[in-house]
């Protein structure tokens, strides 16, 4: 069969024969869908901080699919499935077949199509989780998204509107991401113009925010979260997913004590996969009822290249989903 490969950390994948080979406890899986997500990209560049993963290996830390061969579920049971594909030695989902443990297959309902699945995945289910489990969010407190023209912001926007904040509002590019942001339901949308330092995006937010800031989710980091803190509320916490604007912020001493502030960390891999299951079932479950969605683009295999340079460079204008 085909699948991508990274032979070499910080280059995009080539196409080539691959052979998957079943263990004990392990189902095949034929792929449907894989998206190319941010984390696909830092772990192949090895400056991850999982390290640099053993080449060469398929990249994809999460699939849609078919069953083929499996001990407990029926051939064509369609499932989602997670991956630790660049973070610890094996393949990923970005092949025709997927061999994947058993117990990490989440089945998945009709309702929604694998695209669509595929697009929202992880980045929907750390949106979720970093709301309701992180954040702790309550009904009525005010939210805002940082980075909220990507998959992540996006979820996070119409998750905390499901949730019941009282007002949601997002912080991310101008011209496309603003476009995405405003079409995810939040109340107000401000944009990060290039050179913008903190105290001028922390002015710009005072103007949208109504008082203080109750959580703030973040999957950017540098001048965003910096500005953000600075209009936390009285126990407002701020939940950091990722860096993609910066590996560092700056808090002060005198934020963080006088208003009994919190900065929290998150990630996926705090999470059980029965309750990554469980939590991506829930988002698939408004999904299903158009409340949640996000826009994506299909990728053939074949064009696996330049989609992920794409999507390393940032010039992605989409969540990109290879099908295989």
């Amino acid at each position: 069969m085909r699948a991508a490969f990274i032979q070499e950390c910080g280059r995009p994948p080539e196409v080539a024969a691959h052979d998957a080979v079943r263990h004990d406890g392990d189902a095949v899986v034929a792929v449907t869908a894989a998206p190319i997500t941010p984390l696909d990209v830092l772990c192949a560049t090895g400056t991850s901080y999982f390290g640099r993963p053993v080449l060469p290996y398929v990249p994809g830390v999460q699939g849609v699919g078919v069953v083929e061969e499996a001990t407990g579920l029926a051939p064509g049971t369609r499932v989602w499935f997670p991956t630790d594909a660049g973070m610890r030695p094996g393949d990923g989902s970005m092949a025709r077949r997927c061999v994947v443990s058993e117990s990490d297959l989440v089945i998945l309902p009709d309702e929604v199509d694998d695209l669509l699945t595929a697009a929202l995945g992880l980045s929907a289910v750390a949106a979720w989780a970093a709301l309701t489990w992180r954040a702790g969010l309550r009904a009525g407190e005010q939210v805002v998204v940082l980075g909220a023209g990507g998959v992540v912001g996006q979820v996070a926007v119409q998750a905390a509107r499901l949730l019941g904040a009282r007002r949601v509002v997002a912080v991310c590019r101008p011209g496309t991401a603003e476009d995405r942001a405003r079409a995810a339901g939040a109340d107000a949308v401000v944009t990060v113009a290039p050179g913008d330092d903190a105290p001028t995006l922390a002015k710009r937010l005072s103007e949208e925010v109504d008082g203080g800031i109750d959580v703030v989710i973040d999957p950017v980091f540098g001048v965003p979260a910096t500005a953000a803190t600075r209009l936390l509320a009285p126990r407002g916490r701020l939940v950091n997913l990722g860096s993609l604007a910066g590996e560092t912020a700056t808090f002060d001493s005198a934020t963080l004590r006088g208003r009994s502030a919190a900065i929290l960390g998150y990630t996926n891999n705090e999470l059980s996969a029965p309750r990554k299951g469980e939590i991506l079932r829930e988002v698939l479950t408004h999904a299903a009822a158009g409340h949640i969605h996000v826009t994506y683009e299909p990728v053939p295999l074949d064009a696996i290249s330049e989609a992920w340079t794409r999507q390393a460079n940032g010039t992605a204008p989409n969540r990109l989903v290879v099908i295989p």
